[in-house]
């Protein structure tokens, strides 16, 4: 059972979303190219449903990236100009044997 503050980005929480919305949709599975488009877009998906069900009062960005592990280097970086008391983020990387998923949700106070 999620315990959400109504007026706060809790990131425990968000983290649970994302981990279950990922090993809901990849799973045990193997890198596949074919699919990979289709991933992406279902974790997104189920991160946004589970989130706007908690009606709370907040925009969300949800991003998923999914990279077949080869060796290949990978950098990101973000920055928000946002309200600390209220708004938030979250990042999640994943992996298996084949590749890396990685997630994250930005929460935007209403």
């Amino acid at each position: 059972m999620l315990i959400l503050h109504q007026h706060q980005f809790v990131v425990d929480d968000v983290s649970k979303i994302i981990k279950e919305a990922i090993e809901t949709t990849i799973g045990g599975n193997a890198y596949q190219h074919d699919k990979v488009n289709n991933w992406t877009g279902s974790v997104v998906e189920s991160c946004l449903s589970v989130l706007t069900k908690l009606q709370k009062p907040y925009k969300y960005i949800v991003t998923c990236m999914i990279m077949q592990k080869n060796g290949a280097g990978l950098h990101t970086a973000s920055s928000c100009y946002w309200n600390n008391e209220t708004d938030g983020s979250c990042t999640v990387r994943w992996e298996n044997k084949t590749m890396y998923c990685i997630v994250s949700v930005f929460g935007l106070s209403i």
